[in-house]
């Protein structure tokens, strides 16, 4: 059998109906959200389901939306079946206030050390995880250096002509 995107679609949208969403086709993989609170069930789901079979995490990173009010962080799952080397990406929301999202270490080992990098450098708070310290930055560090909530860069200088930059 082979593991179209519209199958993978057909079986999430069977069994998570409107819990799942805003299904596209983005660089040949599919990529579609659920509520920050589900991503545990539909990652295990995709995990466990003998059709799908999505049992390696390629990666996991998190992307600052600044203008996404109560949405500012995403969590981006890459997940991958093996036998098929069939690639799916799942995201989940959740607001900058309380960045807290489930943990996923317990499904995939990859997981322990994505989640422990996105903490570091955006703050989601991965609920759960066994050991969510600083990675890279300093211990010390009381920001999040890869939010966008800082000018790229010094907004004093004077020795700079906009002119000659383009601006």
């Amino acid at each position: 059998m082979t593991l179209t995107n519209e199958f993978i679609e057909q079986k999430l949208e069977g069994k998570f109906a409107d819990q799942v969403s805003n299904f596209i086709l983005h660089y040949d993989i599919l990529t579609f959200e659920t509520p920050v609170e589900n991503n545990l069930k539909v990652l295990t789901f995709l995990q466990d389901d003998a059709e799908l079979g999505f049992t390696y995490l390629n990666d996991l990173t998190a992307v600052h939306y600044p203008d996404r009010i109560g949405e500012e962080l995403a969590v981006v799952y890459m997940l991958q079946n093996i036998k098929t080397s069939t690639r799916i990406r799942l995201k989940v929301f959740t607001p900058i206030i309380k960045p807290d999202v489930f943990t996923a270490s317990n499904l995939f080992l990859t997981a322990n050390w994505l989640e422990r990098e996105a903490y570091d450098f955006f703050g989601v708070n991965f609920v759960g995880h066994p050991n969510l310290i600083r990675i890279m930055n300093v211990d010390e560090m009381d920001y999040f250096p890869l939010r966008k909530e800082y000018p790229l860069e010094e907004q004093t200088r004077i020795d700079k002509d906009d002119d000659m930059f383009g601006r």
